[in-house]
C-alpha cells in the first residue's frame, strides 16, 4: 500500500512541478508584455504559491521521517 501511495504522490508531484514551471513562464511572459495585466499576474502568482505549498506537503509525505 505504501508503494502505491508513493507512486501516486510522485505522479502528482511531477504534475504540480510542471504546472509550477508553466506558471513561472506565464508570469515572466506577462511581465515582459508592454501593458501587463496586473490582476492576472497577481492571480498567477497566488496560484504559484499554492502549488509551492502543495509541492512541499507532498515532498514531506514522500520523504521518510528520520529520528535523530
Amino acid at each position: 500500500m505504501a508503494d502505491q501511495d508513493n507512486n501516486e504522490f510522485a505522479a502528482e508531484l511531477a504534475r504540480l512541478q510542471q504546472e509550477h514551471r508553466d506558471l513561472d513562464a506565464a508570469i515572466e511572459a506577462l511581465h515582459q508584455s508592454p501593458a501587463p495585466d496586473l490582476l492576472r499576474m497577481q492571480r498567477l502568482k497566488k496560484r504559484k504559491l499554492q502549488l509551492r505549498d502543495r509541492i512541499s506537503f507532498i515532498e514531506d509525505q514522500i520523504t521518510p521521517d528520520i529520528i535523530a
